[in-house]
């Protein structure tokens, strides 16, 4: 019996309209637009308005999506937003998104799996949609890293901005060979001590003093982190291709995570990729953590980098440690 595969069959995205520039960080922390585009090669940031937060975000994601492909919201089965920067710790940021579209048939939750965390909702919402327990399945990626960023941090404050990607997963139609093909999922909980946010959960409660040792925002060791995401974004897309019988010759289109450009050259010379078959925009985005993948995805398809029936290749690497990839054959007409 032929296993029913899921694929992708709307999108959309939202950036906040303000713009967060290289010069204008000049003047906030002691670092230059030469320093961050030669290490990181971003050039600006999205940050959302004041009394603006993930729901808000994954909402107009949403709007996109039913703005390019006239989505209605009661059929949506469920919903599973990715985000490490939730609106509050409960009701999740899918519940907020299924009492913000309407989308009143739906159940959900949300996936922390940081930088990773799109690519196991996409993977998570596959199982569902193709195990039959679900039609339409509405994948998340939205976080507000600028609630958790330390803007006196030259560090880590230059690194991050703010937007959300969404896309829906339906099964793939009888004789379309379109789809997600495979994926694999990998997580090393050691990883915990490079990279994380202390504050505000169950071990170090919000008080004073957390407030005043700043332990609500972003904490990382740049050097252990970079070291680890090289390898291990590239190790996992690789692994990929060759289980099943691929190279990178065969991809149309590689969309990495962006949280650094020369983390994105190391996975892309280990793929033996031409520059042709990769989606960067970290230069307008910045980080934005489980927003970046689908945010190629939308710019991705929108600019012809893919089309229907293409191979197209997604990676990512996140706190936790967690990194992960997945594989999928375009469904989507773009002519």
């Amino acid at each position: 019996m032929k296993k029913t595969k899921s694929t992708i069959t709307a999108f959309g995205m939202y950036a906040p309209e303000r713009i967060l520039t290289n010069a204008e960080l000049e003047k906030m922390v002691d670092t230059t637009d030469e320093w961050i585009r030669s290490r990181t090669g971003i050039r600006e940031r999205h940050i959302v308005a004041e009394g603006e937060a993930t729901s808000a975000m994954a909402i107009k994601a949403f709007a996109d999506l039913q703005r390019r492909f006239g989505v209605d919201p009661l059929t949506i089965d469920l919903i599973v937003v990715a985000t490490v920067s939730p609106d509050m710790f409960f009701p999740s940021v899918a519940a907020l998104v299924q009492d913000g579209i309407g989308a009143k048939n739906a159940f959900g939750f949300d996936i922390s799996a940081a930088c990773s965390g799109f690519v196991y909702a996409l993977a998570n919402a596959a199982q569902f949609v193709e195990n039959g327990a679900c039609r339409k399945a509405l994948v998340i990626g939205a976080d507000t890293m600028s609630s958790i960023t330390d803007y006196t941090n030259r560090d880590t404050c230059v690194l991050f901005g703010d937007a959300a990607g969404a896309v829906l997963l339906e099964p793939t139609r009888e004789g379309d060979d379109s789809g997600i093909i495979d994926h694999i999922l990998k997580m090393d909980g050691s990883g915990k001590d490079f990279l994380y946010m202390l504050g505000g959960g169950s071990l170090h409660p919000a008080s004073h003093e957390t407030v005043d040792r700043k332990m609500h925002y972003i904490y990382q060791e740049g050097k252990t982190v970079f070291k680890f995401a090289v390898k291990g974004m590239a190790d996992v897309a690789v692994e990929l291709l060759e289980r099943n019988g691929l190279s990178g010759k065969d991809v149309k289109l590689f969309i990495p995570h962006q949280a650094n450009k020369r983390i994105i050259d190391a996975s892309v010379d280990r793929l033996k990729l031409t520059p042709e078959q990769v989606m960067i925009n970290i230069d307008r985005y910045a980080n934005t953590t489980a927003a970046t993948i689908p945010l190629g995805l939308v710019e991705g398809f929108d600019q012809k980098r893919f089309k229907r029936g293409d191979l197209v290749l997604i990676a990512a690497f996140g706190a936790g440690f967690t990194w992960a990839s997945l594989l999928m054959r375009w469904g989507i007409r773009n002519d």
